[in-house]
């Protein structure tokens, strides 16, 4: 299994991202997928899932209605749509599967928000 993040950098706020998390050796489409994010001296926290059709959806409460999770079955790939960000969603965001009940996880990608 491995899992390739992309799309961070630095943003101000009100700014907007999408990250990216290339999927390979698993069947992706059976399998939901999550995104994390851990800010430094701070617990890892779920930012958003996604089912495996992708057709069901759900957030962190402190980024509903601004953060979109989506998925290409066709391509391996989820997306993360960060719109109106704050400093407050600095961190460095992780996508994550859980695959016959072992989690893996991506290298990271660092999303900086600051004017």
């Amino acid at each position: 299994v491995q899992l390739v993040e992309s799309g961070g950098g630095l943003v101000q706020p009100g700014g907007s991202l999408r990250l990216s998390c290339a999927a390979s050796g698993f069947a992706f489409n059976m399998y939901a997928m999550k995104w994390y994010r851990q800010a430094p001296g701070k617990e890892r926290e779920l930012v958003a899932t996604i089912n495996s059709p992708g057709r069901s959806t759900s957030y962190a409460t402190s980024v509903k209605g601004r953060f979109a999770i989506s998925r290409d079955n066709t391509k391996n790939t989820m997306y993360l749509q960060m719109n109106s960000l704050k400093p407050e969603d600095t961190a460095v965001y992780y996508c994550n599967a859980r695959v016959v009940g072992v989690d893996y996880w991506g290298q990271g990608t660092q999303v900086s928000v600051s004017s």
